[in-house]
């Protein structure tokens, strides 16, 4: 049997592979078993760090003064910014009731912003220039795709317009014998 050079390396290299593995594995099965923690199985509670849970007992062996001396060391400390927190906490009688009048004040109204263009029905007689305008002023349409669009009507045509926009959108359709709507 004649072995050539590159059989020849290719062996080696397994030996040698095989050979450092297998150390790795023994020197990683010698290791102190003390040193591993068995891994927690789920749903069940985790231990708790014994560093934390003397601090959580500490803290909470504490009385209101020292808790908040601790606030303000620990602000300090962390550069943190002093900030009042007051607990708004109802006290007395109910609040008095807002009218009418202070509610309309207090919310802004609403301006819509965006406008939804809304094809609701089409003359039928003027259908083919319909299709034709609708394939112009909406993109990536083909005669086939605007001729589907317009005779399911009632559809929106386009969404989220400005004001200015949807009344130009209204203004062709309506010309071409759309009857439409802006919403």
């Amino acid at each position: 049997m004649q072995i050539t050079r590159l059989a020849l390396r290719q062996m080696t290299r397994q030996i040698r592979l095989q050979r450092m593995y297998s150390a790795a594995a023994a020197t990683a099965t010698a290791a102190p078993a003390e040193n591993l923690v068995p891994p927690v199985p789920e749903g069940v509670a985790k231990p708790p760090n014994p560093k934390l849970d003397s601090i959580v007992n500490n803290i909470a062996a504490l009385n209101l003064l020292e808790v908040a001396e601790l606030s303000t060391l620990l602000k300090q400390k962390l550069n943190l910014p002093e900030t009042a927190f007051a607990p708004q906490i109802a006290v007395g009688g109910p609040a008095r009731a807002a009218s009418a009048d202070d509610e309309e004040e207090a919310a802004p109204k609403k301006v819509q912003t965006s406008f939804t263009v809304k094809l609701v029905k089409f003359d039928e007689k003027q259908k083919v220039a319909l299709i034709k305008e609708v394939k112009t002023l909406l993109e990536g349409m083909n005669l086939v795709q605007a001729k589907k669009f317009v005779e399911s009507a009632p559809t929106i045509v386009k969404g989220d317009l400005p004001k200015d926009e949807a009344e130009k959108l209204k203004e062709a359709l309506t010309k071409a014998g759309a009857v439409i709507e802006i919403e």
